[in-house]
């Protein structure tokens, strides 16, 4: 058999393992299975916000998943031996996708442990701790979150600061979104869709070529620029580049592991895009700890009056309060996806920033290829190489052309070796 035969059967049974994994994990939807359902924020208000949400184990067995979970495991586990069978033990693709097998096991009974203390223990394992290090000796997200905290309260009171007027409706926001991202995207192509939906938590939510705009929300023309930059650019934009992947289809979707560098890159891209803005980064800094409030053991009750004393609606309140919650009981252990977002960042930042200082550009836009994990970057840019991946086809103007993102990492690199406590004080007298 020649060797180009020989590479084209190899290529063929990776794309048909990827397919597999694929398929696997199209019913498995987290957040809708963990989410509560608009009767419990209604019970909540009648009890005028002083009884607990009625959510127990027998809640979410009266909204069973829409799956078998038992059977889903086992057909991951059959897909992870066929990998292994197929591949080989040491194969970098079939490590990736192992890895995905088991995440994805792992998913399902989280969710199989909804409204049980085992529910938040596998979040953990899946998203983190909000009292994780980044590194020994190194401050944790809880830290960061009070560090951002107390910067923010440093210039909460300027005037110029202060977020504009919501006075955008959700279907003038729909409008505005669409134009943008026909404009970065080809409205030739018409590759992605913006439209409003009753059925989101969050105020947007993204799909594979959509994306989805509550309904009851009101926007500000900055708040649409983060949409375009963090759910347009970053979420779909990955999301096209996986679907435009030939062989490992598998990075169209992602698994927990990869929501970190998702939401790491969806942050960041906010921050050098020049759309994010103190409002929303607080919105960020106090999901963190509201989570960490609720891992030292606060309930539901505490956290939701934590978010009113931070100048937050009784619903806006209760919205947040119950993402730190939903999959959980309102006084159990939180779900912890929220705390990808800054970790995220921090994680990234670090990422490219090391990138830059050992000369490796090149890996800094594999970011991109598709939901790709921090972990797998060195066997992607392999598989680059080796024409498995095919480079990201669509990407942000700042990662198209790095030379602003490469000086701005190198200055930063040499300042992360100076003292702020000791530029504190010697500014002292001039600032």
């Amino acid at each position: 058999m020649s060797s180009r035969r020989k590479n084209d059967d190899y290529l063929q049974i990776i794309r048909s393992l990827s397919d597999r994994l694929v398929e696997a994990q199209t019913p498995i939807r987290v957040l809708d299975a963990v989410k509560w359902d608009d009767s419990i924020r209604d019970g909540f208000f009648a009890g005028g916000f002083r009884k607990l949400p009625a959510v127990d184990r027998a809640y979410y067995e009266s909204r069973p998943l829409s799956f078998d979970s038992v059977a889903k495991k086992q057909e991951f586990q059959v897909i992870e031996r066929d990998i292994t069978r197929q591949l080989g033990q040491f194969n970098p693709v079939g490590q990736i996708m192992r890895r995905m097998c088991r995440e994805y096991r792992m998913v399902i009974r989280m969710l199989e442990a909804r409204g049980t203390a085992d529910f938040g223990l596998i979040s953990e394992e899946l998203y983190g701790a909000a009292s994780d290090a980044f590194h020994a000796g190194d401050p944790t997200l809880a830290d960061l979150g009070l560090m951002l905290s107390d910067y923010l309260n440093n210039i909460a009171d300027r005037g110029d600061l202060k977020d504009e007027p919501k006075n955008l409706a959700a279907s003038d926001a729909v409008s505005m979104l669409q134009d943008r991202l026909n404009r970065v995207f080809g409205e030739e192509e018409s590759v992605i869709r913006v439209f409003e939906s009753d059925g989101i938590v969050a105020d947007a939510a993204a799909g594979a070529d959509y994306i989805k705009i509550r309904r009851d929300a009101m926007f500000n023309a900055r708040d649409v620029r983060a949409l375009e930059v963090h759910e347009g650019l970053v979420h779909v934009g990955t999301t096209l580049n996986g679907l435009n992947q030939p062989i490992c289809t598998f990075l169209a979707k992602g698994p927990p592991s990869s929501t970190v560098t998702q939401e790491g890159l969806a942050i960041l891209m906010e921050v050098i895009a020049f759309a994010s803005y103190p409002t929303r980064l607080r919105k960020l800094t106090n999901r963190t700890r509201a989570i960490h409030m609720a891992e030292q053991g606060a309930h539901f009750l505490e956290i939701f009056d934590f978010f009113r004393d931070q100048g937050y609606s009784a619903e806006d309140s209760y919205g947040n309060t119950s993402r730190v919650f939903r999959g959980s009981t309102p006084e159990g252990m939180p779900f912890t996806k929220d705390l990808s977002y800054l970790k995220g960042f921090i994680l990234i930042y670090n990422y490219i920033q090391l990138a830059v200082r050992k000369g490796k550009l090149e890996q800094i836009p594999l970011l991109f290829c598709g939901k790709t994990t921090l972990e797998d970057m060195r066997i992607l840019r392999q598989l680059v190489d080796q024409g498995v991946v095919v480079p990201p086809k669509y990407l942000p103007e700042q990662f198209r052309d790095l030379n602003a993102l490469s000086a701005w990492m190198c200055f930063s690199n040499f300042l992360n070796h100076l003292s702020l406590d000791r530029i504190e004080a010697d500014y002292a007298n001039i600032l």
